[in-house]
């Protein structure tokens, strides 16, 4: 057996790629509109809301 004969056991399955058109059509499965059907969908974590709702500390002594 030479090195170049070897081949691996298990090939890596590759990630599929989503909303590129092809066989899924226009969607290619994400539904219709929304945030969750966008691309880069990043939701807002709900302590950033609660963090803006606290009154900033002014001041030269604030602590």
């Amino acid at each position: 057996m030479q090195l170049h004969e070897l081949q691996p056991e298990h090939y890596n399955k590759t990630a599929k790629r989503v909303a590129r058109g092809g066989k899924r059509g226009t969607t290619s499965g994400r539904g219709q509109k929304g945030q969750k059907s966008r691309a880069g969908r990043k939701i807002r974590p709900a302590v950033r809301d609660f963090i803006q709702r606290i009154p900033k500390l002014r001041g030269k002594h604030a602590k």
